[in-house]
């Protein structure tokens, strides 16, 4: 063993008793005093992680810390300025000060303590491959699409929203080719829009009050459970500062969008802050290609999020919120039409109410330990329309976690106990109803075997209360140099199959079959990724397959029926990103291959190509320009009488932002060579699928050029 720690010591000391552990870590106690600065003054409010303990400095730039003597990992960051990293080793009793000299950061880089992995490190630090969109990227896709964060989420690298229902606007997040319902999707680590988010919940998220977004891409049911067999979307609020802040933005777009957004945030006291964030966002309904069809949905929604935190900048940390949505959204023919071939006026329609309430906190335990729990609980009241059809059902999710994480000579290791309970009443489709709990625990240990090499290693085991006992496994690699790192893991997971798909999130419940009783869905995903450059100049090349063994599919040739496949689901692909900065100027660009196969050859709506280009010239105080091409390759088709495949298309688009004082003004300009589905093919079916449904799939933009411009005012 060699002095270190394995996991299966972590699992005893965290079942241990606390008291003998008090004893232990009293008798065995170094005190660090740190002081941080930035050209010779003091910086507060910088947070600092100590073996993966999370501290702020006061106002002095200072912070004073009790700790188990051995290796001591620091690492400084604050918000515009490059951060720091030190090791050390301290002896029992000894009493150290340290000095941390920060320098300005000339660009944004991974330098970022990740939440999505609970160990407390930097994304470069992280053997676990973890992608970052940061707060500068999450302010520029605001002015784009202020009402959503579906834009964001699909120009990053890996990652594509893919549209499911014409009618009604709804899309899914698929990482890397896998579907969306095995994507989990976290805020602030609580699965606040439910256990598989739906396809309209994606897009009533607003971005404004976001911090940063992380990313794991590929199955991390080792982390969290069931819903993770495709990778976790984490959206990390924005904390709030030492002064009150607010902003206003107001948005309209040329096909009908209007937007209003507030953001609030500010301190309470020393120890106490607050932010508030509310929207109200609505589209009308717009026929683009004037076939009496509405290619763009009608909607109304309102949103509101307060958030609580509290830090003692000692270790304990407290964090609530909660949040309500209500949302009326409609689709089909414009009011009064009767477009061929249809013969009558069709509507569809989704009426949502959301109320979610979250919490977490964290506290030292013994001096040498962080003890942590987090819950949250989820009710989702749905009222749908399908033409003739109407479905109602309220779906609830409950959540609570708890973890005790410490440190050992050259590792930090997580073990925890976490229960989820998932129930879907269906009122009009009771055959379709679900109630699944799931209780499980779990460990992790991350290692620095040398200065090059790291090591994290998890596992998580659940018992499912339908499907049974499942263990969930996962090891990646750090490898690293000067200017350079590469990554390889490995997991594997399952997914607990509902009649919720993309397909019946579409075109509903109420005429589809499920011939036999579902089976579980098991997967294995791994990738490996080689990192390289400096500030200017960086770039990343990433390989990865999976593999889902009896995956749910819905067969729309001949029957609406959904089941499972005797043939596996296979993925496989190569991702591509890069960036070049140098003030005022930055690119960024991003190609994706991905190769998704089952039984029935490839899998539709995954395009086999995609790539992108964005350039921005910037000049902080004042004016900002952007421009941005996207590609989209050919894609299989199904349940399409005028196609098997897709066309290729390009999207282009440009950004201006002119700061003035408080005000932001800002145009923005999407798909400006108006590129539409409908340009090719109808949207409208010659005669209703076996679904139902009237349209077929949307495999292109259905709303073409995009105008959207208003004003960001901070105060």
């Amino acid at each position: 063993m060699g002095g270190r720690w394995s996991l299966a010591t972590a699992i005893a000391v965290a079942c241990a008793c606390l008291a003998s552990a008090d004893v232990l870590a009293a008798s065995q106690t170094a005190t660090l005093h740190l002081l941080v600065t930035s050209a010779g003054s003091p910086v507060a409010g910088a947070t600092v992680v100590v073996n993966g303990t999370t501290h702020r400095t006061d106002e002095r730039g200072d912070v004073a810390i009790d700790i188990a003597p051995g290796t001591v990992q620091i690492v400084v960051s604050k918000e515009g300025l490059a951060p720091g990293t030190v090791t050390l080793e301290l002896r029992a009793d000894e009493r150290r000060t340290v000095t941390i000299a920060l320098e300005p950061q000339a660009e944004m880089e991974e330098h970022v303590v990740v939440a999505a992995t609970r160990t407390g490190r930097t994304a470069d630090e992280e053997p676990t491959r973890v992608d970052v969109v940061d707060r500068e990227e999450i302010e520029e896709k605001a002015m784009m699409t202020p009402g959503d964060v579906v834009m964001m989420l699909n120009e990053t690298g890996g990652v594509r929203v893919q549209a499911t229902s014409p009618s009604l606007g709804a899309a899914s997040i698929r990482i890397q080719g896998m579907r969306g319902r095995y994507t989990r999707f976290l805020a602030d680590g609580l699965p606040l829009y439910g256990e598989q988010i739906g396809a309209i919940g994606l897009l009533q998220i607003p971005p404004a009050d976001l911090g940063q977004v992380e990313v794991i891409k590929g199955v991390a049911s080792s982390l969290y459970g069931a819903g993770a067999m495709g990778g976790v979307v984490n959206l990390v609020a924005k904390r709030p500062g030492d002064k009150r802040e607010g902003e206003v933005l107001l948005n309209r777009s040329s096909r009908g969008a209007t937007d209003g957004v507030v953001y609030l945030a500010g301190p309470i006291s020393d120890r106490w802050g607050a932010t508030l964030i509310g929207g109200g966002h609505g589209q009308e309904r717009t026929d683009v290609d004037g076939d009496g069809w509405g290619d763009l949905p009608g909607y109304a929604r309102g949103v509101v999020r307060p958030r609580l935190f509290f830090d003692d900048k000692q270790g304990q940390t407290f964090f609530a919120t909660a949040g309500f949505t209500a949302e009326d959204r409609s689709g089909g023919t414009m009011t009064g039409a009767a477009p061929p071939p249809i013969g009558a006026p069709y509507s569809e329609a989704l009426d949502t109410r959301r109320v979610d309430v979250g919490a977490s906190a964290q506290t030292l335990v013994g001096g040498a330990y962080v003890a942590s729990a987090r819950g949250s609980f989820v009710r989702q009241d749905e009222r749908r329309q399908y033409g003739e059809n109407t479905e109602r059902d309220t779906h609830s999710t409950g959540f609570a976690e708890v973890t005790l994480r410490g440190t050992a000579p050259r590792q930090t290791w997580v073990v925890g106990g976490a229960f989820e309970r998932d129930a879907f009443d269906p009122l009009d489709v009771p055959a379709a109803a679900f109630d699944y709990s799931v209780p499980g625990i779990f460990g992790q240990d991350d290692v620095d075997v040398t200065r090059w090499l790291s090591v994290s290693a998890s596992a998580r085991l659940d018992m499912h209360s339908t499907y049974g006992t499942f263990v969930s496994p996962r090891v990646s690699m750090l490898v690293k140099g000067d200017n350079w790192s590469s990554r390889v893991g490995i997991g594997s997971g399952f997914f607990g199959p509902t009649a919720l798909t993309e397909e019946t999130e579409a075109a509903g419940l109420t005429r589809l079959t499920i011939v036999e009783p579902l089976r579980v869905e098991r997967g294995t995903s791994g990738s490996i990724d080689f990192s390289a450059g400096e500030r200017e100049l960086r770039g990343t090349v990433t390989l990865f397959a999976s593999r889902v063994h009896q995956p749910v599919d819905v067969d729309r040739d001949d029957a609406y029926v959904l089941g499972n496949r005797p043939e596996p689901l296979d993925t496989v692909g190569l991702d591509m990103a890069g960036s070049w900065i140098r003030a005022p100027f930055s690119l960024y660009g991003s190609y994706t291959y991905v190769r998704a196969r089952d039984g029935r050859g490839e899998v539709p709506l995954t395009p086999r190509h995609t790539a992108g280009v964005d350039f921005a010239w910037e000049h902080p105080a004042t004016w900002r320009v952007g421009l941005e091409w996207y590609y989209t390759g050919v894609q299989a088709l199904e349940a399409n009488p005028y196609r098997a495949v897709s066309e290729p298309y390009n999207l282009i688009g440009a950004l201006l932002s002119r700061r003035l004082g408080r005000y932001r003004l800002f145009v923005n300009g999407e798909n400006l060579a108006d590129v539409r589905q409908t340009r090719w093919d109808p949207l409208l079916r010659p005669a209703r699928g076996v679904d139902g449904r009237w349209t077929v799939d949307a495999w292109a933009p259905l709303d073409g050029r995009n105008i959207n411009g208003g004003v960001r005012i901070s105060f």
